[in-house]
């Protein structure tokens, strides 16, 4: 019976109902959630259009308002110039001012201010009441006629916000004569905003070129003056457009607004009129809760129903698909799986091996069926594994995990770490084995080179000191057994920290690894160990070696460092690097008071003996048993 027939029983009927009820299902919710979102963008769409009715109104207004002023600065700056700045001409033209200012309440007042800076205007304007006299700077260093609407300033008599337009006038022989100023206050504006209906937390505000709010509704007296600048309005290369709509969150209050913005074609200003976008969304958002609450029982209602109908149709076929598909999920995972997947009978033989037995042992599935299971591993490792297959056997074991060698086909030898469960009938009796295997050969390589590394100097290649007081302790007990001698050798570099100094770091360790290679050379036996103790000084382990072949050797690296001719400058006695060198031999069996320390300290004296004495020889300490003070008190 192949695999899609056996499955046919859940794969054709209960699937497809179980699909159709969460098709259904999902549909439900689906248009449902497009035509909240469709009432959503419609919503936003209406408003959208709203604000920018609102946003084209309020920016023709300010225009309207700033033209009336320019009307009336450029019928000054035209008189001025024809009849000069008089004080009569001054008089007649403030009670003009004034006349025109009382009939137009958007004019908060006018001044003229003369080439020196001078303000010709009466004190009951503006006169000298503003600390911003950035106009005139202007006016006097352009020679353009254009008007200027300034940055909104505060006036230092009232305390109020205004915006200024300005321009600039000439003397007869057509140099600077001074300037015209009008201005429009912030709270007229504000207040004309406050005549437009756009929500309870909305907002409409002019704003400068350059950023700084002259009016907004609501909050007048908290914003205006509020530099904006770092918005993205401003910033954005995408907003710097004649007019649009933008999302946004508000520095000025955090809301989440909803924007248009109508930027002046011909003065630097932008009107902006914002909507909060949670209370626009709001309605839209309770009654979409109260519908979606609808949709979301009928769904569940349908579900539930579906969920009962699958059952029903699982239950009559799921006894016999059961061990169907145990099988077929354990040939599923076995054959995919880059571990090698095997099943061994109570006899000990294969009985089912997975497809990557080529990659891990380098034999194919068909010829490893039936063998011996155990029959590849090592033969050091074998009693091992065997006892804990029989252990396994006996239900002494459930569960096991080994590492051990195993032969390959290819490659020799290869390890392999191995998962191995019990498995059983359905009576409870153990019927095998089911055994995950996986090469592990590099990772045991990298802990061999992690292990060399831990106990290896990295500059010389020799063994380090931590590798070296683990072999002297071992060889101490080993020659305590043994009752033989055990001799080292402490070998310093002379004057190398001169040598540092005067070559540099890279030869001085050149240097080192010159030195270790001549110590190196000397370890004849197996049990002989070179070491770099620390820094230049350098250790040589000697077992069952007397004092007189302990010296010989010692001679042997002096000389050999010696007659290297490694060039030294420092070194006045050979002009060459040369080595100090300590020797001591004991024998720990007769010197039960003594310890290793005592083998190195007394090597470590006959090193500094060997420099007293002039450098470059050779020193030994003589049998420790006459250095050291016997137990009895000699």
């Amino acid at each position: 019976m192949s695999l899609a027939t056996q499955r046919a029983g859940w794969s054709h009927l209960p699937l497809r109902a179980a699909a159709f009820v969460a098709l259904t299902c999902a549909a439900i919710l689906g248009v449902s959630g497009w035509r909240e979102w469709a009432a959503r963008d419609a919503v936003l769409r209406g408003a959208e259009t709203e604000m920018a009715n609102v946003a084209r109104s309020l920016a023709q207004h300010a225009e309207d308002s700033l033209d009336l002023l320019d009307s009336s600065v450029v019928g000054v700056v035209s008189r001025l110039e024809m009849d000069g700045t008089s004080p009569a001409t001054i008089t007649k033209l403030s009670n003009v001012l004034e006349a025109r200012r009382k009939a137009f309440p958007r004019i908060h007042s006018f001044a003229i201010v003369d080439d020196r800076g001078n303000w010709l205007t009466s004190p009951g304007t503006i006169a000298a009441t503003f600390s911003d006299d950035g106009f005139f700077r202007h006016h006097q260093l352009s020679a353009k006629r254009e008007p200027l609407v300034g940055r909104p300033v505060k006036s230092l008599l009232e305390g109020e916000w205004v915006v200024t337009l300005s321009r600039r006038f000439n003397k007869p022989d057509g140099s600077f004569g001074g300037v015209v100023l009008a201005t429009i206050s912030s709270n007229y504006l504000a207040h004309f905003y406050e005549q437009f209906e756009i929500g309870r937390n909305s907002s409409a505000a002019l704003v400068h070129g350059d950023g700084l709010i002259i009016a907004r509704n609501p909050g007048n007296d908290k914003f205006v003056g509020r530099s904006v600048a770092d918005t993205a309005l401003f910033r954005d290369a995408s907003l710097q457009r004649p007019s649009g709509v933008y999302h946004f969150k508000s520095p000025l209050d955090g809301a989440e607004r909803l924007s248009f913005f109508n930027r002046s074609g011909r003065y630097p200003l932008v009107l902006v009129a914002t909507l909060d976008k949670e209370e626009l969304l709001a309605p839209w958002r309770a009654a979409a809760i109260s519908r979606m609450l609808y949709v979301a029982a009928l769904v569940t209602l349908i579900a539930v129903i579906g969920a009962v109908l699958v059952r029903q149709l699982q239950r009559g076929q799921r006894m016999a698909a059961a061990l169907v598909e145990k099988e077929a999920h354990f040939r599923l995972l076995a054959e995919g799986s880059s571990d090698m997947v095997t099943r061994i009978g109570l006899d000990e033989r294969l009985r089912y091996v997975s497809p990557s037995s080529v990659r891990v042992v380098g034999w194919r599935a068909s010829q490893l069926i039936g063998t011996p299971a155990l029959a590849g591993i090592n033969p050091e490792d074998l009693p091992e594994v065997q006892a804990i297959v029989d252990a396994m056997k006996r239900g002494e074991r459930e569960e096991a995990r080994l590492t051990y060698r195993n032969s390959h086909r290819l490659n020799g030898e290869v390890w392999l770490e191995s998962t191995m469960r019990v498995t059983r009938k359905d009576n409870g009796r153990a019927d095998g084995v089911v055994a995950i295997s996986r090469d592990i050969t590099e990772h045991k390589k990298l802990e061999t080179r992690l292990e060399t590394l831990a106990i290896e100097d990295s500059l010389t290649g020799l063994a380090n000191r931590r590798r070296f007081d683990e072999r002297l302790k071992e060889e101490w007990a080993r020659a305590y057994r043994d009752r033989s001698s055990l001799a080292l050798l402490m070998i310093d570099v002379d004057h190398f920290k001169a040598y540092n100094d005067e070559y540099g770091h890279p030869a001085g360790d050149a240097c080192l690894r010159l030195v270790a290679k001549i110590i190196a050379a000397e370890t004849q036996r197996a049990g002989d160990l070179a070491a770099r103790y620390g820094g230049e000084e350098f250790a040589m382990l000697l077992p069952n070696t007397d004092a007189a072949g302990c010296a010989l050797i010692g001679e042997r690296i002096r000389k050999a460092i010696h007659e290297a001719g490694l060039v030294h400058g420092s070194n006045l006695t050979s002009g060459c690097v040369t080595a100090s060198v300590g020797g001591a031999t004991c024998r720990p069996a007769l010197e039960r008071t003594a310890g290793v320390s005592s083998l190195v300290e007394a090597a470590d004296r006959a090193l500094y003996a060997a420099k007293d004495a002039g450098r470059n020889r050779l020193m030994m300490s003589g049998e420790l048993m006459d250095l050291l003070p016997k137990a009895s008190g000699q």
